[in-house]
């Protein structure tokens, strides 16, 4: 099941034609593909989706507490 937000889990080799007609290519037997668009290195995941989350009714970090 794929975690919303979270990379597409594909049996490679796979081939991604990008939208600028581009394509890019992986020879590894499971590929992740980004979904969120925030990897910077897109197609393929690099976990940014991960720090950029919120979770709900957590305590403010440091930084934001000074933000305040």
């Amino acid at each position: 099941m794929q975690e919303p937000g979270g990379p597409m889990l594909v049996e490679g080799p796979v081939e991604v034609v990008q939208e600028d007609g581009t394509i890019a290519r992986s020879d590894r037997p499971v590929v992740a593909l980004c979904t969120c668009r925030r990897s910077l290195i897109f197609p393929w995941c690099d976990t940014s989706h991960r720090g950029r989350k919120k979770k709900r009714n957590a305590p403010p970090t440091a930084s934001e507490r000074r933000a305040e």
